[in-house]
C-alpha cells in the first residue's frame, strides 16, 4: 500500500486468465522441473471461473504443485 493506503498495481491480485481482469482468489503454485530447482515456487493467480483451466493446463504438464487462498501467499511464494 502506499501512504495514502490506496491500493497500487502493485498491490492489486488479478487473475493470471488470458484476458483476464478479475480479482484473484486463487494462487496456483506450480514448477517446471526441467528447468526450475526443488525449491523453486511459481504462482498463477486465478479468479474462481479461471481456476479449474489453469490447474488442468498445468496438471497436464506435471507442473502443478498445489493452490492455495491468495490470502495463504508469504512473501517467499512468487
Amino acid at each position: 500500500m502506499t501512504a495514502t493506503d490506496q491500493p497500487t498495481p502493485a498491490d492489486e491480485l488479478v487473475c493470471s486468465g488470458k484476458g483476464c481482469r478479475a480479482d484473484a482468489s486463487w494462487a496456483v503454485l506450480w514448477r517446471n522441473p526441467k528447468i526450475h530447482t526443488p525449491e523453486r515456487r511459481k504462482v498463477w493467480l486465478a479468479c474462481d471461473d479461471h481456476r479449474d483451466h489453469l490447474e488442468n493446463f498445468l496438471d497436464l504438464r506435471g507442473f502443478r504443485l498445489t493452490t492455495i487462498p491468495v490470502a495463504d501467499l508469504g512473501p517467499a511464494d512468487g
